[in-house]
């Protein structure tokens, strides 16, 4: 097994006490560390002032930007802190969008998140650039033999997701990452249900750009992400908005900074961004290769005991499915399973259309019941969720 201390872990995290918490795709549980980082320095802020805190904290604060980088084999420099990873994708791709027009295509996966489908349609309506689905393997991962026939001069960005939100798959992310190398093509990946749960490696990857947030299973606070940029690409990209931290000014007007953090901005909550590093330097310290394996056993153990309950059924794709894991029970609105599911001390999520909505129209699916294990999860709170669903099945 994954060797972690799941006892010790347990007691680190102050919310196991309060039920079972099932919904880490959605925002997953702070460890005390986290919790800690961020109430001190609102502590100082509120003795100090937000400058003066700032001033106080100014040697950990500049430490976040290497704890993200290594996190995701990275340098500092090509991390931009961000608000949130909806941010950090859109300033992404629309500093690359600047230069898209009629004739050009997007090659994006079926899966993206609402988000990111919403914007790379505006952008289509306002320049006439073309967006085109890659098209599904057998076992619903983007089709690599696929992309590649579509590949061509034309091709302006090829867009990923990791792990989409609503289900288990894991996309070939390193596959159409030496595909996007090999044709000179802009990659941005969505990394979001990725980080935290499962290894991350920039350069394995080959990614151009990597959007994730902190709030998921990664156990950072809520209001925080980041966006890694390829230190190749950063003087080729500028943001859509910058302010002065960002380009400073100049007597000639201003300069885009040199490093990722021309996607920033002056003002951010610098108590979040603390505990955005000490959760960091948490995961790292426990070992993604053990959080991953520890993620998988407990996702399968799930699976394992939802399929034998009669009615229920699986939505999952992928033959190496990651910790989401999302189902329907015949009969039974997947909001009135949360609901109950509520009612018993556990918290689960919902995949709605707009998590994934080319794929959830492909695939005519329903609302889903979307439960997400992490490491700190235990087979007892397990077999308790597999016998709450066992009943509630049984009484559709």
């Amino acid at each position: 097994m994954s060797g972690l201390d799941i006892a010790r872990l347990r007691a680190e995290t102050p919310g196991t006490a309060h039920g079972i918490h099932l919904n880490n795709a959605g925002a997953a549980l702070m460890a005390a560390p986290v919790v800690e980082a961020v109430k001190a320095h609102l502590d100082l802020e509120a003795r100090h002032g937000g400058h003066g805190a700032a001033e106080r904290a100014a040697d950990r604060l500049a430490a976040v930007h290497g704890s993200v980088a290594r996190l995701i084999g990275a340098a500092p420099d090509e991390i931009a802190l961000t608000e949130s990873a909806t941010r950090a994708w859109l300033m992404g791709f629309h500093a690359l969008a600047r230069t898209f027009g009629p004739g050009d295509r997007i090659l994006a996966s079926r899966a993206e998140f609402g988000a990111n489908v919403v914007a790379l349609r505006q952008v289509a309506r306002a320049t006439g650039v073309r967006v085109e689905a890659i098209p599904c393997d057998a076992q619903g991962r983007v089709d690599c033999a696929a992309l590649a026939r579509r590949l061509g001069p034309d091709v302006r960005l090829i867009a990923a997701t990791a792990i989409p939100s609503n289900g288990g798959l894991v996309n070939p992310v390193a596959e159409i990452g030496r595909l996007a190398r090999a044709h000179g093509i802009p990659y941005l990946l969505d990394a979001c249900q990725m980080v935290g749960q499962r290894p991350v490696d920039v350069a394995e990857i080959g990614c151009t750009l990597l959007a994730a947030t902190g709030r998921k299973f990664l156990r950072g606070p809520r209001g925080t992400g980041f966006l890694y940029v390829r230190r190749d690409w950063i003087d080729r990209l500028e943001p859509v908005m910058l302010d002065h931290f960002g380009a400073p000014l100049t007597a000639e007007g201003y300069t885009p900074r040199t490093d990722a953090r021309r996607f920033e901005t002056y003002e951010h909550d610098h108590a979040a961004r603390l505990g955005l590093g000490v959760a960091a330097d948490y995961a790292l310290a426990l070992g993604l290769d053990a959080i991953a394996e520890r993620c998988t056993h407990l996702a399968g153990l799930l699976r394992a005991g939802i399929a034998a309950i009669p009615g229920a059924v699986l939505h999952d794709l992928g033959p190496d499915p990651a910790a989401l894991v999302t189902l329907t029970l015949a009969g039974i609105p997947a909001e009135a399973v949360r609901a109950r599911l509520a009612d018993s001390g556990i918290a689960a999520g919902l995949s709605l259309h707009a998590a994934a909505p080319d794929d959830a129209a492909a695939r005519s699916l329903p609302p889903l019941l979307r439960l997400s294990p992490h490491y700190y999860n235990d087979a007892d709170e397990i077999a308790r969720t597999l016998a709450v669903l066992a009943r509630i099945a049984a009484r559709a």
